[in-house]
């Protein structure tokens, strides 16, 4: 009786991956007419896939990544070699066991991405499936905290391959690929010195609230996550054009080309990491560094200072905190946060003086004020193209957009030669920046001032936040003023704390979001 149950349940399965396949191949051949002749890389023969570009584009970047070189133990085992076929009622079984609640159906499309990472990209999955550690228990968290699905974690695999300096052609960067009017819009800085579209935990949240807007919208996740990758105005425009239909599969054919390719990828990321074994897949095992504690610089500081006076390999602040592009914290500008193993955390408070004035004179050179009270903080600098560069490149650097180097010298077009001479006019965070990549500090600094989020809700025990060194003149008050959205409660509350007294040389927690 058992044996004759599993058998009618096998054939169920069989019988619905039949017919959502069938379903499919009549779209197959009009796509694949649509697709004749065309020769781009990322596309798989014969089928309507773009394969996601930082599997591409970022892959050696990623590998040799300081954590990689650092942390990764490959296993190099021959029964681990060879893919193991399996077939689509598996397949469709498989996906329907998940724990989730975002749909994920299957077809031939999605099969053709699960094929893509469990057989031409095993390597890169075996190193995704060792950088999880350093990475989604932070976006777990923070899905979470926004009632997200968890399952929305792997859309960091199909956007970075989980590098959070991934740039993409576009200008687009980091974990979640925010472009760089989208990453301002969800209140992340980006200018000349800093781009916290590469910070790991400010880009989630940024994220989270992106997709949950984008949910809002359209009550449907795999519409929202669509919407994630082109924008809402062409999920728009293809729900039009199928006559008003709202179902991602109906308007599939109407999408941007990249954009059908990015629901299934999503989908086979969320088979590919949990069915990983079953592929004979094996994970690189990645040794978890030594804890971390987040710490507020309030000076003009340069990697290099922190490198030599507290002993440490600069790649490894640098990999800690990639939103810093130039190696410098303008923490006399605002108060910035930097990550580091704990340990090396509370050294940098006692020696924050002494680091800032290592080899500042050699490192900060050409120093110039830059007035403040005015409203107009831009710089004019010219900066010559080099080779390999584009205009998506120079924007990404300078934190401008495409538009605008265009608009400022005259381009018709975005294509630039080599040696050209371009002139930028960047938001420097109020210290004028030289040829040699270097800062010069302002006299005195700025009004602090902050980005605004759509997110201004009081700390809570599952807000990130970093220790914060009690100075003369301190209260809640004067410091919770400088975190846009608290109160000096708020703070008191972060503290577990009803006595509003501070004492100098005291250690308090402080948002660092």
């Amino acid at each position: 009786m058992k044996t004759f149950i599993l058998a009618v349940i096998a054939t169920l399965f069989s019988v619905c991956a039949s017919a959502q396949v069938t379903m499919w191949q009549d779209l197959e051949k009009k796509i694949a007419q649509e697709n004749e002749g065309d020769s781009n890389p990322r596309t798989v023969a014969g089928q309507d896939i773009y394969t996601p570009e930082a599997w591409d584009t970022n892959w050696d970047k990623l590998i040799n990544s300081w954590y990689v070189t650092h942390y990764a133990k490959k296993i190099n085992n021959a029964a681990y070699n060879e893919n193991v076929s399996v077939s689509d009622s598996v397949y469709v079984e498989r996906l329907s066991r998940l724990p989730k609640i975002i749909e994920l159906p299957y077809n031939s499309v999605v099969r053709t991405c699960i094929d893509y990472y469990v057989d031409r990209r095993r390597s890169m999955v075996e190193y995704m499936l060792g950088l999880e550690s350093f990475y989604f228990p932070m976006i777990e968290e923070t899905l979470d905290k926004y009632d997200l699905p968890l399952e929305l974690k792997y859309l960091t695999i199909v956007e970075s391959a989980l590098n959070p300096t991934a740039l993409s052609r576009a200008g687009a960067s980091g974990l979640w690929q925010f472009i760089l009017p989208t990453g301002k819009s969800y209140g992340l800085e980006i200018n000349s010195l800093i781009d916290e579209r590469r910070d790991p935990v400010k880009s989630t949240d940024a994220a989270c609230r992106y997709l949950k807007d984008l949910y809002d919208t359209y009550k449907d996740w795999n519409l929202a996550i669509a919407a994630y990758n082109c924008g809402g105005g062409n999920v728009n425009k293809a729900i039009k054009r199928s006559g008003g239909k709202t179902d991602y599969w109906a308007i599939y054919p109407y999408l941007p080309r990249e954009t059908r390719s990015y629901l299934p990828f999503f989908i086979a990321a969320n088979y590919v990491m949990n069915y990983y074994a079953y592929h004979k897949i094996y994970p690189v095992e990645m040794t978890l560094p030594s804890s971390t504690d987040t710490v507020m610089v309030e000076q003009l500081i340069h990697f290099d200072q922190i490198a030599a006076i507290l002993q440490m390999d600069k790649e490894e602040i640098k990999a800690l905190n990639p939103q810093y592009k130039r190696d410098v914290i303008p923490g006399n500008y605002r108060p910035q946060p930097l990550k580091l193993p704990t340990v090396k955390a509370y050294a940098f408070v006692e020696l924050e003086k002494e680091i800032a004035s290592h080899k500042a004179d050699e490192l900060f050179t050409n120093r110039a004020y830059v007035d403040k009270s005015s409203s107009n903080s831009q710089e004019k600098i010219i900066h010559r193209v080099a080779k390999g560069e584009s205009l998506n490149t120079i924007a990404h650097r300078y934190g401008v957009t495409v538009s605008a180097i265009r608009k400022w010298n005259g381009l018709r077009t975005s294509k630039v030669a080599v040696g050209k001479s371009l002139t930028l006019y960047v938001n420097n965070g109020g210290y004028s920046i030289s040829d040699n990549s270097q800062v010069a500090k302002a006299s005195k600094p700025a009004k602090t001032t902050f980005p605004t989020t759509s997110s201004t809700a009081a700390p809570t025990s599952k807000q990130p936040t970093a220790n914060y060194k009690v100075r003369d003149g301190d209260s809640y008050y004067t410091i919770a003023k400088r975190y846009r959205g608290y109160t000096h409660e708020d703070l008191m509350k972060l503290n577990n704390t009803k006595n509003p007294a501070l004492k100098v040389g005291q250690y308090i927690k402080v948002p660092t979001i």
